[in-house]
């Protein structure tokens, strides 16, 4: 499996810029790609009269694929890019020969969150600048000791969350609200796959980790600790670990 590519995707509301902490020492030991998703970073927002869906985002991956002329992949992804590499797995599982899932959970949303995307996709669409939404999702995004001993990680967060387009936000949140869970997409997933999670993530806990870990037929479970949702951030030495051990 070594052999194979190691393609992350990012999560929301963010870029690729995410995996900059882990990208030097991943990529000396695998070919790394990690791609913006569409209408966040540098990726476009394709213009469509169909309603946002993680299903347009699967195929723009396998696209890349495509274009880069490679069968079979370890695809991972952390938060939004977990949902995304799920949503692959449905579209053409013969590309993924492994599977990383970082801070994410196979289930749907529950109503009250399907609600507060709306919300936060309807704000996006009606503010120019995006300094609210950091606000509000940084006390969920790091563990507490980086929010107060790490200014210069708070400080990337912010550049990363203020630098996207309100549009591309808005058509993100709207994606994940609509996706359907996936368990059955892992338990049906007979590769080797490897959870991480951190011990401090407030959005998808452990327990969420654990239960993917349970479905999967041949996971490993890592727990960081000291680590919150953005792992790759809080402990990039510790997934960097991880990730090339399993590997």
């Amino acid at each position: 499996m070594a052999d194979l590519p190691l393609v992350l995707l990012h999560a929301f509301p963010v870029d690729a810029r995410l995996w900059n902490p882990v990208r030097e020492p991943l990529a000396a030991h695998v070919r790394l790609i990690t791609p913006d998703q569409r209408g966040l970073g540098r990726s476009p927002l394709p213009g469509t009269d169909r309603a946002p869906s993680l299903d347009d985002a699967a195929r723009d991956v396998v696209a890349l694929l495509d274009k880069l002329e490679l069968d079979q992949v370890v695809l991972g992804g952390c938060s939004m890019g977990g949902y995304l590499t799920m949503a692959v797995l449905r579209l053409a599982p013969e590309r993924v020969g492994g599977l990383v899932l970082m801070d994410t959970r196979a289930s749907a949303d529950a109503p009250e969150i399907v609600a507060n995307r709306e919300r936060v996709a309807t704000r996006a669409e009606s503010e120019d600048s995006l300094g609210w939404l950091f606000e509000e999702m940084l006390p969920n995004l790091l563990a507490e000791r980086t929010r107060t001993g790490r200014p210069d990680v708070v400080e990337t967060v912010r550049d990363l969350i203020e630098s996207q387009r309100p549009s591309g936000v808005a058509w993100a949140a709207r994606a994940m609200a609509a996706r359907p869970d996936s368990m059955d997409v892992l338990a049906a997933a007979d590769v080797p796959a490897l959870v991480v999670v951190g011990d401090e993530d407030r959005l998808t806990p452990p327990e969420d980790a654990r239960a993917m870990a349970d479905v999967l037929p041949k996971a490993e479970l890592v727990v960081l600790a000291g680590a919150g949702h953005l792992t790759a951030l809080d402990a990039p030495a510790a997934l960097t670990e991880a990730i090339l051990g399993w590997l």
